[in-house]
């Protein structure tokens, strides 16, 4: 009887219906933006943050994909933040950036996630990081994107007309 060789890979679990959903309805509102249908566009945002909301909520389950769903959580906020700057909206887009940054570094240091939890989150943790200084850099002065960016212990210049509260 022959053996075969095991898979030096650990096995992943197949996308759940709920992430599969994100990555149709995050297509939808890539396609609606770049088409300038912004109500469309809007719609289909709101129903990605509330699938990617549900995934990292459900991150505890064994059968969660981790690097897969902390990226649609952080891709998600990224691009509805995109979209809010674009509409003038630039403190509901920090708000959001902050919020994401936030419940990501909570991941990192909670002992009781899971290690790859932790570790994917420290990974999506530099996005939101990268986004936060972006907005500080383009918008100035901004109290909660200050915080949000102390809270992390990265890194961080401030622009001299960007006052520290």
């Amino acid at each position: 009887m022959e053996i075969s060789a095991v898979p030096t890979t650990s096995w992943v679990p197949a996308k759940s219906a709920r992430l599969l959903a994100w990555e149709r309805v995050m297509h939808e509102a890539v396609a609606a933006t770049r088409a300038g249908r912004w109500q469309l566009a809007h719609a289909h945002y709101a129903q990605a943050l509330a699938l990617s909301q549900a995934l990292f909520d459900a991150l505890d389950c064994p059968a969660s994909r981790p690097e897969d769903t902390l990226a649609a959580f952080v891709v998600t906020r990224l691009n509805v933040a995109d979209l809010q700057r674009q509409a003038g909206e630039l403190e509901l887009a920090a708000h959001g950036l902050c919020g994401a940054h936030r419940a990501l570094l909570a991941l990192t240091r909670d002992d009781g996630v899971p290690v790859p939890v932790r570790q994917a989150a420290f990974r999506h943790a530099r996005e939101t990081h990268a986004a936060l200084l972006a907005h500080l850099a383009e918008q100035g002065d901004c109290p909660n994107v200050l915080h949000a960016l102390r809270l992390s212990g990265m890194p961080f210049a401030v622009q001299a007309d960007c006052m520290l509260h």
